[in-house]
């Protein structure tokens, strides 16, 4: 047989394999499997329903991660439809909160999750820093397809959620992240990369574990950190040059000095920082929409002054600023932090971190709160957003008293530290401090809330970053500005508030539902293109076009909408990868991806 002979019928036994018990008879034929395998061919919606009952079956949440893990390797297809098709059961196990268990075992069950990949993605050592081309050219001879990634998640696992530093077990992150910008925004699964810049942990747990996988010596000093980091950085994007870039779970300093370097210089954000910053304005502009007080009037105080805090922060000052008119100053003033210390202030005492020098309050003469119940009562805010990652920190003491606070207008609470054994506060708990008035989000999933008097059924919000961060992961791809600016994620956000259903709103809900993701995700990735051709920074002629000759009616005028027309979104929605759903077709796009010569 030939050598092309051969690739063609290599290719069509691993088609085969895939399709499973749905394979044709004509290629049960061809690859003599006939009387091999069961008889019965099935289609996909079947195949499904046995996967679902399998993955439901599972008696805990992380023999599920496991379950997904090995679906995913096995059969692509079959792993996305599932997510699509039981979203609001299957997204909280392959990323939070489950995600998070999974990662604190890492090393103990990585063997046992992908048992058909020699590699999941990168795992880059201090020493592979002054090798990464050699790394990146290993990387590519073990994709099967040979094409190039379009976007990387990159951590280096040293501030995982709210777990800390786990050092190389945070690979799960990048792992999860990355597929939900699959299932969530339709990139290309085959053209996605996680890498963990294994540059050693700094937790004594992991370093005495036996069966730990990542390098056994402390965290490096910044200089080498940077220098270390650069020329990874620099490397994938020679290989790669429109990569996109999402850093991930570095620490508080590492993640603003990495966005500092490189946003302006090649197409990169933070999660952290900018996309949960661009989620949790996208529900306060709902939640400013029913707590009945003017913007200008919210007092906002944040428990926890991180780089999410603190991105937070930076993204509601500059919504205030653009759409309110309030000068920047004056909006900052709006804004109070508690950190483990007590209320930041210029004069508390202490050197203040760089990144908490901004939001540090000057006017505060000789007052200075060492607790929350402290700061609460000086500050009487009108909302209370935590990213503190110290569970319960909302005690029954401060919900209610917020509410106390707030006779008249709704409390804003939002306690986004996640997974859940790290959440401020729960919904039922908001809720019943709060005599069922608050407005709620927050950054794990809980469960419904049952009003005991009336029996009515209220739903929590989310503000979980997987409605934002896939969508500029799409955009970005698709369009490929020269770099991501602030006003793009401001119209991210915007767009989240705008696409809430009418049902939804009747409801007083900040965020749609889960189940409308995919279609979300989309809205929201028009909106970012949209906004980043009226700001000159597409190289792409062919959204540049199209978005000229589609603009919304209010043109030029608006600095930032957040609004796109129908033609923009169609076009979208035209190049988002969805997994095959039938035998038929993924045979048919199989072949073309493996013989691409032919086609």
């Amino acid at each position: 047989m030939s050598e092309a002979g051969e690739s063609r019928r290599n290719s069509i036994e691993l088609i085969g394999t895939k399709a499973g018990t749905a394979m044709p008879a004509e290629m049960r034929n061809v690859l003599k499997l006939k009387g091999l395998i069961p008889a019965s061919i099935e289609d996909f919606s079947k195949q499904d329903l046995r996967a679902f009952q399998q993955f439901m079956s599972k008696p805990t949440d992380l023999e599920k991660y496991e379950f997904m893990a090995n679906l995913r390797c096995l059969n692509v297809n079959m792993f996305f439809r599932l997510v699509l098709n039981h979203f609001r059961d299957v997204a909280p196990i392959i990323y939070t909160p489950t995600v998070g268990e999974a990662c604190l075992n890492y090393s103990h069950i990585y063997p046992f999750l992908y048992p058909c990949k020699t590699s999941v993605g990168m795992f880059i050592t201090l020493d592979d820093a002054d090798n990464i081309d050699t790394v990146i050219e290993n990387y590519r001879y073990s994709m099967a397809e040979h094409v190039d990634p379009e976007i990387t998640v990159i951590t280096d696992g040293s501030r995982i959620l709210g777990l800390g530093d786990i050092g190389i077990n945070g690979m799960g992150i990048p792992i999860g992240k990355l597929q939900l910008y699959v299932a969530a925004a339709g990139l290309n699964p085959g053209r996605t990369l996680p890498i963990v810049l294994d540059f050693g942990t700094n937790n004594k747990k992991y370093l005495n574990d036996p069966l730990y996988l990542g390098t056994r010596e402390l965290r490096p000093d910044d200089k080498t950190f940077y220098e270390a980091t650069d020329k990874v950085i620099t490397g994938l994007y020679r290989a790669f040059p429109e990569l996109l870039v999402q850093f991930e779970d570095f620490s508080t300093d590492h993640a603003f000095g990495l966005l500092d370097r490189w946003r302006e210089k090649e197409l990169c954000f933070n999660d952290d920082i900018q996309g949960t910053g661009c989620v949790v304005l996208g529900g306060f502009i709902s939640a400013l929409r029913l707590a009945g007080i003017p913007a200008k009037d919210h007092r906002i105080l944040f428990v926890g002054a991180g780089s999410a805090g603190v991105g937070v922060a930076k993204q509601l000052v500059e919504y205030f600023t653009l759409e309110h008119k309030i000068p920047e100053e004056q909006a900052k003033a709006m804004f109070w932090f508690v950190d483990s210390r007590g209320m930041i202030t210029a004069n508390r005492g202490d050197k203040l971190a760089q990144h908490k020098v901004h939001f540090a309050r000057h006017d505060n003469g000789d007052t200075q709160c060492k607790s929350i119940e402290e700061a609460l009562e000086y500050v009487r805010p009108t909302a209370l957003i935590g990213l503190s990652t110290v569970y319960k920190a909302f005690n029954e003491k401060i919900l209610t008293r917020l509410n106390e606070m707030n006779p008249t207008t709704r409390p804003i609470v939002f306690p986004l530290s996640n997974p859940d054994t790290k959440a401020e506060c729960t919904f039922e708990e908001a809720m019943r401090c709060t005599n069922n008035r608050v407005l709620f989000a927050s950054g794990t999933a809980f469960p419904e809330y049952t009003i005991p008097e009336t029996e009515d059924i209220v739903m929590p919000g989310q503000a979980n970053n997987m409605y934002c961060f896939p969508s500029i992961g799409l955009g970005a791809t698709l369009a490929k500005p020269k770099w991501i600016t602030d006003t793009m994620i401001l119209a991210v956000a915007k767009a989240l508030a705008n696409s809430l259903s009418e049902d939804e709103k009747s409801l007083g809900e900040l965020y749609p539902r889960v189940e409308r993701i995919r279609d979300v995700a989309s809205e929201l990735a028009a909106a970012f293109i949209t906004q980043a051709v009226r700001e000159g920074k597409v190289k792409e002629s062919h959204w540049v076009d199209l978005v000229k000759e589609n603009m919304p009616d209010e043109g030029q005028d608006k600095a930032v909408s957040g609004h796109f027309t129908k033609r923009i979104l169609g076009e979208v929605r035209r190049l988002m990868w969805s997994p095959a759903s039938s035998v038929e077709q993924y045979i048919v796009e199989s072949i073309a991806v493996a013989n691409p010569d032919d086609t």
